[in-house]
């Protein structure tokens, strides 16, 4: 029932939004006039033209002819079309986002259902709205631009792996590949994920492997699963359950947080063990996802880059910083969550409880952070000609105000990422809060365009594993993003502007 009234929710604005844009953006716009022809093209039947200037695989216009072809049956007997390709029109073309949007948000339910069996079921709708009326999310749900196909794919993929079906979720994976190259990296992320619970199930069950009598277990691997053990000489000897068995109580460890304080390098000794005993069923069990890698390897060596189009404009550049704005932009998107007293004094503390580790790290971690904004921070061209996108002003205005500006903001981009660390100890294990960070470096840091919306897996992904309960961070975060929508989306429509040098009408995007 909670899905069906998520779904209703998420309608109610999407509908008459879509109208409004529709109405006073009948024209292609910004990067719709590429994809917008290219679909047509596809409506065609015209699929051995393509647009050197798209970067992306052609996913979000298959998924258009399955939409327009749906659309077609049931008004061709209404005499509403007269033909397949007249159905391509820009207004329908957009709509597949606004469809694609009502799914995410059923798929974001699961998930957080999943996740948090105990939340109740209006706390999962509160968390599920929100995180549709998210401002990136949101306004592309408008345009025919291919990012909200690229989440609803991912987070589809994720929740497949979630409930252990990993031939689907390989094969969503597959098409999210498709719809965007650089969901590989998620697609290889969710995989991990799904080994990474198989081990600490097993850990926790002390499962024998068939190469092995030997149950698996070793001193100070206890933690994965919050249990009291010591080590290999104080561990009473468990009984031993087939796999599958074990595979169907995973569902349980998602729920779960760490109960126990233990290392980094404890979990990764429970991945490599459970690895090296259990290759060969790993490796069937998850052979979907290593098919989906080899294909992209492929396509990448056939192809001679990752993007399609446009290869000198988006070839691959060490942009360190990118992982640093998107911290910072993830924890203002969620600011009642990070910027309360509360949290500062429980990160304070948790920092003076190891502070001889915390301070060398720290060190660390600032002269990382101050060699990156220094030697990897990349302007684009794209990014400083085109003020069109906010990244444009908050740049100019911003980060290179002045030359300190970009040093004096490291220790902001240092809290929020200890800050999303800390969130995340709460309820997932080191190891799986590494293998995160390492794929949404993996995503953001060769991509040398600043674009906010590159960053909305990787949020998604973060505040879907945060253990928040308390419903009014929740409605102020909530109503942080109506706010947002409705002066981006009022720019958008209501204050367009002209250029000099090119003609046209010019509107305000994210």
């Amino acid at each position: 029932m909670g899905k069906i009234i998520v779904a209703l929710i998420v309608s109610l604005w999407i509908f008459p939004i879509t109208m409004l844009v529709n109405r006073i953006v009948p024209e292609p716009y910004m990067d719709e006039i590429f994809h917008i022809p290219q679909a047509q093209r596809y409506c065609k039947g015209n699929f051995g033209s393509w647009d050197p200037m798209i970067t992306t695989p052609p996913g979000l216009y298959y998924l258009s002819l399955a939409h327009v072809g749906s659309l077609f049956l049931g008004s061709y007997p209404a005499g509403a079309a007269s033909s397949f390709s007249d159905m391509c029109s820009i207004s329908v073309l957009r709509s597949i986002n606004g469809f694609l949007a009502v799914i995410c948000s059923v798929i974001i339910y699961d998930i957080i259902s999943h996740l948090k069996p105990t939340l109740g079921d209006r706390k999962t709708m509160l968390q599920t709205v929100v995180l549709a009326l998210y401002p990136l999310h949101w306004f592309f749900t408008f345009l025919y631009y291919t990012d909200v196909a690229s989440v609803t794919a991912v987070l589809a993929t994720y929740l497949s792996c979630l409930k252990k079906n990993y031939w689907l979720s390989a094969l969503i994976g597959a098409f999210a590949v498709v719809v965007r190259q650089t969901n590989i990296i998620w697609v290889l992320f969710v995989a991990c994920t799904g080994i990474i619970d198989i081990s600490l199930i097993l850990e926790k069950y002390g499962t024998k492997t068939p190469e092995s009598d030997v149950p698996i277990s070793k001193p100070g691997l206890a933690y994965a699963t919050g249990s009291n053990t010591l080590g290999l000489n104080m561990r009473k000897r468990k009984t031993v359950k087939p796999v599958d068995t074990v595979e169907r109580s995973l569902p349980s460890i998602h729920a779960s947080s760490p109960s126990t304080p233990s290392g980094l390098f404890d979990e990764i000794w429970v991945i490599l063990l459970t690895l090296w005993h259990m290759k060969w069923k790993l490796l069937v069990l998850f052979s979907p996802f290593l098919m989906v890698l080899i294909a992209f390897i492929l396509f990448v060596q056939w192809n001679g880059s990752i993007v399609l189009g446009a290869k000198e404009a988006h070839a691959v550049t060490p942009h360190f910083a990118q992982i640093l704005y998107f911290s910072l932009v993830s924890v203002l998107s969620m600011a009642p969550i990070h910027f309360t007293v509360s949290d500062l004094v429980d990160l304070f503390q948790l920092i003076w409880k190891n502070k001889p580790l915390s301070f060398f790290l720290g060190f660390l971690t600032l002269t990382a952070c101050f060699l990156s904004v220094h030697f990897f921070s990349v302007a684009h061209p794209y990014l400083l000609a085109d003020n069109r996108h906010y990244p444009f002003y908050l740049w100019r205005k911003v980060i290179v105000a002045h030359w300190s500006m970009k040093y004096l903001l490291v220790p902001l981009y240092i809290y929020s990422w200890l800050s999303i660390i800390h969130i995340l100890g709460k309820f997932r294990n080191k190891i799986w809060i590494l293998a995160y960070f390492l794929a949404t470096a993996a995503v953001l840091v060769p991509a040398p365009l600043i674009e906010f919306r590159y960053y909305t897996i990787p949020f998604y992904l973060f505040v879907l594993h945060c253990d928040i309960k308390d419903s009014g961070r929740w409605l102020l975060i909530g109503m942080l993003y109506i706010a947002v929508n409705v002066f981006t989306m009022m720019m958008f429509l209501y204050r367009p502007f002209s250029w000099d040098h090119e003609p046209g009408i010019q509107r305000f995007i994210w």
